[in-house]
């Protein structure tokens, strides 16, 4: 149930930051790529609870946003099946996003926006 609704309270948390720090222009984009990482930090997080974590920062010409999500599993950027309904995160977060990695523990998946 969480991984249905967290990723919607996130993007709208994520958006009135935005607004907060004045950079309502990159609203649309910063709201996709951060529920596209949270969504995809509750599906493939594991054990009985799976705690996701993120964080949001800006600097004078990029936004940031950092998702962690628990899993000792490196996330992996496959080609999608045409006619699957899954497998795209991380292709729209690559196209979308400036920059945008994973750390080498595999725990945090980052990218950054231009403001």
């Amino acid at each position: 149930m969480a991984e249905r609704v967290w990723p919607g309270l996130l993007r709208r948390a994520g958006e009135a930051v935005l607004t907060e720090w004045g950079a309502d222009g990159a609203r649309d984009t910063y709201a996709l790529v951060l529920s596209e990482l949270v969504t995809n930090a509750f599906q493939h997080g594991y054990g009985d609870t799976v705690r996701v974590r993120v964080r949001l920062w800006r600097t004078a010409d990029h936004l940031g946003i950092e998702v962690t999500g628990g899993t000792p599993y490196l996330p992996l950027s496959a080609p999608a099946d045409p006619s699957a309904e899954r497998g795209r995160g991380l292709h729209l977060v690559g196209a979308l996003a400036d920059t945008w990695g994973i750390t080498p523990d595999g725990t945090t998946t980052w990218c950054t926006l231009a403001i």
